[in-house]
């Protein structure tokens, strides 16, 4: 079974994440199948790139989401986009919606301890 998670990635004390297709029973920072994006949580608010069409590809085919990622995916609303894709919606249409999200939503691009 294939998961959606997060590997940890930077220096101590200053963690960063790639958002990773992984199987299950894989280590947290294990051999992955995909990198889908990236999460910095030290910026105000929090960095979050992720290559949506990938994402949809995965979950319709029966990727799992963990814990974490599922509340990172409900916070940029990516969730509630995937069900418009999943009720018949084109799939440009919603990449052009979270596109202009994405470039609406403004971070900071400095760091916090």
């Amino acid at each position: 079974m294939v998961k959606l998670r997060l590997r940890r990635i930077g220096l101590r004390n200053q963690p960063s994440y790639r958002i990773v297709a992984i199987d299950k029973e894989r280590a947290r920072d294990g051999r992955f199948l995909e990198i889908l994006g990236s999460y910095n949580p030290r910026t105000e608010p929090f960095t979050f790139e992720v290559a949506e069409d990938r994402i949809y590809y995965w979950l319709g085919n029966g990727a799992q989401p963990s814990e974490s990622v599922a509340k990172l995916f409900h916070a940029v609303g990516l969730m509630d986009r995937f069900n418009k894709v999943k009720a018949g919606e084109p799939v440009e249409k919603v990449l052009e919606e979270a596109k202009s999200y994405y470039q609406t939503r403004l971070v900071a691009p400095k760091t916090r301890k």
